[in-house]
């Protein structure tokens, strides 16, 4: 009797807990853990994954069954960490955005940035003027659409976006303007981006609710698709 006990306890620590993380692209990894496997675990796997070397600004995100979101830690076990039932569904984010954009040397690390302040914008989590709404969605455009082409962007084209949770026509007139005049052949890329540079060139939390951006202490580079 001892020994079918022990060996079925064996086998509950030995079982396999499938786990799915939402990419910044929308795209899904999946994969299954052991009950023991610790965050860092999982978090290389994704980096594996994805060819991600510049790993410091990342990390994976769940929401509890109260909808109260936390940040996976590395050092314990993702088991004990879900107040879920598995399968466990989990969001790979940017934790934090970098300070100095030329200090990225991976153009999937940019990428990835690009995706995450692209994302935070839609679902307004960038507090912004007006202006500085307009210049960032405008790199967006920039991003997918390339230089503006009169033969292929007919009035209102930009329409077609959604950048915003809700914009009126006027900052979507702005918006297309920014791009047809102040953006074309922006370093020569079809993708730009903006890494968020905090007050005295401090990390951005992406944990805090709302990031606060602004012209004067944010900038912007222009890179291409990786």
């Amino acid at each position: 009797m001892l020994s079918r006990l022990v060996s079925g306890s064996s086998r509950s620590l030995e079982r396999d807990y499938s786990c799915t993380v939402r990419l910044l692209d929308d795209n899904e990894y999946s994969c299954t853990i052991q009950r023991d496997a610790k965050g860092q675990f999982l978090f290389d796997l994704l980096c594996h994954h994805l060819n991600l070397l510049e790993k410091d600004y990342f990390g994976i995100r769940f929401v509890d069954p109260d909808k109260q979101r936390h940040w996976l830690e590395f050092t314990k076990s993702v088991v004990k960490q879900m107040r879920s039932q598995p399968p466990f569904t989990m969001c790979f984010r940017v934790k934090f955005y970098p300070t100095d954009p030329a200090a990225l040397k991976e153009e999937i690390t940019r990428y990835l940035v690009f995706l995450q302040i692209k994302r935070d914008l839609y679902h307004g989590r960038l507090l912004c003027k007006t202006s500085d709404a307009a210049l960032l969605a405008a790199y967006i455009l920039q991003a997918e659409i390339g230089d503006y082409d009169p033969g292929k962007h007919p009035e209102g084209y930009s329409s077609k976006f959604q950048f915003f949770p809700k914009h009126s026509e006027k900052l979507e007139r702005k918006i297309a303007e920014i791009h047809k005049i102040e953006l074309r052949d922006v370093v020569g890329h079809p993708v730009s981006f903006w890494p968020l540079r905090g007050p005295e060139g401090s990390l951005v939390n992406t944990s805090q609710n709302k990031t606060r951006f602004s012209s004067s202490n944010y900038f912007f580079l222009a890179l291409g698709r990786p």
